[in-house]
């Protein structure tokens, strides 16, 4: 229906009341004197009439596609008629001669849902809007996010619980997504947000919370370390359908995690560790309470302010979160656990260890005394080996040391620099390979009892002195720890000249030390005093009882 012909009555009518006739309205406007009396009759005009469908080559077949899709009603998801599928038997069993593919996709892309609505089937998928008291209800769920560690593309894994009312939430990401993050997740969030809502956590099926899902019901078999901390924290689960039609009864949380993927995670975030990341991640979580979502007239932070003081109070009494295993240590000084390989001292080869895993890290004790702590790997067979763990291996084998794992892995995490490298060059070529390589071994010693940074600058400075062994770089070292201690810089080393080596000399900590003292504004001692002793001596004879 034309806006022109809406304008064409409208003129019409409004001439006819100006006093023009049927014949001169015909004339003026070029149309029938139908169209005047319509026009005259209605303000508005009529509907165009729909014209009756042509007739298609299609039409003898199209009760064989119906059956076709009545069919599919009741066939397995997996094996139903797709398009071709109809078109190849149309062809193959009915001869269907002067047809094509596009004839019968745009015939069965109408059909499809008619014969749904006839079956009495309704439509494929209904929405209907949710309304959620504060406080009542939240929605938890991982995705997988890719960031740069250290310098390594890794896969890790955003944990997010988010409440249903306020659309508060809260984020943690972690290098797995067992059930050690999944318990640490929950720990966090629920602490920032300072309470537990009151109703439903609405859950997926994952493993960390799912152990077996009973027939088509909701029911579920739940591990016993997740039945405790449920208990423990107050929660009440609800578990959501399998696969994508469960997705849609936590679409809160699914969305949730889309949105901060993309709006925190473009580009891909580089960190030297996960603590770096989950302060920026928390950091993120408190600028997104100024935002709101679509068309809601307050911000998440103001409808939080609302629910927060709704929802249950936090246990008092912690929960171990992590879970403990008992391995043995091999001959490499090494432990594995979940399929990985971590170093521990080589003192303790042969020991049963008790090892506390979390979801970004482990924890061994040996006899309840921490012996190493290791950020947790996300892969499968890794391994991650600490170079001081095999110190006092490596000084009865030195020659071990060059091609070692343990040294290669200190490279890759900036702990063994190339200052070290070059004084190790240096002291091997000066006391041999096997005296040299020792030497480094007892400077990599002093790192239990100094700062890496201190002892780097102690290396350059004993190299730049030409001073190659580990006394040499304590002392250097302990100098430029009391600078920092003292807030000043060691002072510079005088120049050595031109036929002295290149660069510092080793100055002895004493000289240094006292070179540094404070001014003594004290006068100085006088023996004045004594001189009327000498006065009264050289002035007597001696007696004969004295010597002489």
């Amino acid at each position: 229906m034309s806006a022109s012909k809406v304008e064409l009555y409208a003129a019409i009518r409004r001439d006819h009341r100006a006093g023009l006739s049927m014949r001169a309205l015909e004339r003026k406007y070029g149309v029938t004197w139908r169209t005047i009396r319509r026009a005259l009759d209605s303000h508005w005009p009529e509907p165009r009439k729909q014209q009756a469908p042509r007739a298609s080559r299609l039409d003898p077949y199209k009760p064989v596609i119906d059956g076709m899709l009545e069919a599919n009603l009741d066939a397995p998801a997996k094996q139903k008629h797709t398009v071709k599928r109809i078109f190849d038997r149309l062809l193959d069993e009915h001869g269907a001669a002067g047809i094509s593919y596009q004839m019968v996709r745009a015939y069965v892309a109408v059909r499809r849902k008619e014969v749904r609505w006839e079956a009495g089937r309704g439509p494929e998928e209904v929405f209907v809007p949710q309304t959620h008291m504060p406080g009542d209800e939240a929605e938890v769920d991982f995705g997988d996010v890719h960031i740069v560690l250290a310098g390594v593309p890794t896969r890790c894994y955003l944990f997010s619980l988010r409440l249903s009312f306020s659309g508060k939430a809260v984020h943690r990401v972690s290098a797995s997504c067992g059930q050690e993050a999944f318990f640490e997740g929950h720990v966090h969030a629920l602490n920032v947000l300072g309470g537990v809502p009151r109703g439903k956590v609405r859950y997926d099926n994952l493993k960390a919370a799912v152990a077996q899902i009973l027939g088509f019901s909701r029911q579920r078999t739940e591990p016993e370390r997740w039945i405790a901390f449920r208990s423990h924290w107050g929660i009440e689960s609800f578990y959501c359908r399998p696969g994508i039609e469960g997705a849609h009864e936590k679409g809160g949380v699914e969305g949730q995690i889309s949105y901060f993927r993309r709006n925190h995670f473009v580009p891909v975030p580089e960190v030297a560790t996960l603590a770096e990341l989950n302060e920026m991640v928390d950091e993120w979580d408190l600028q997104d309470e100024r935002r709101r979502i679509r068309a809601r007239p307050k911000t998440i932070g103001e409808y939080f302010a609302i629910e927060q003081p709704r929802l249950k109070p936090l246990p008092v009494e912690p929960f171990e979160t992590g879970r403990w295993f008992t391995p043995r240590v091999d001959r490499y000084g090494q432990i594995t656990v979940r399929t990985n390989r971590y170093s521990v001292p080589v003192r303790l080869i042969g020991k049963t260890l008790r090892v506390l895993l979390h979801a970004s890290e482990l924890i061994v004790f040996d006899d309840g005394r921490e012996v190493a702590r290791h950020e947790r790997l996300s892969t499968q067979g890794g391994s991650r080996l600490v170079l001081d763990h095999y110190l006092e291996a490596l000084v009865r084998k030195p020659g071990a040391f060059p091609g070692s794992t343990a040294l290669e892995q200190a490279r890759a995490a900036g702990k063994f620099t190339p200052v070290h490298d070059a004084w190790l060059a240096a002291a091997r070529a000066a006391h041999g390979d096997r005296e040299g390589t020792k030497a480094l071994i007892e400077v990599l010693l002093l790192a239990r009892h100094m700062n890496h940074e201190h002892l780097v600058a102690g290396l350059a400075s004993a190299l730049r002195a030409g001073a190659l062994t580990a006394d040499a770089v304590a002392l250097e070292a302990r100098k430029i720890a009391d600078g920092d201690a003292m807030g000043q810089p060691p002072a510079a080393p005088p120049d050595p000249g031109p036929g002295g080596p290149a660069g510092a000399t080793v100055t002895f900590l004493t000289d240094w030390r006292l070179a540094r003292l404070p001014p003594d504004t004290r006068p100085l001692p006088s023996v004045a005093a004594y001189d009327q002793l000498l006065r009264r001596r050289g002035g007597s004879a001696p007696s004969e009882g004295e010597a002489t």
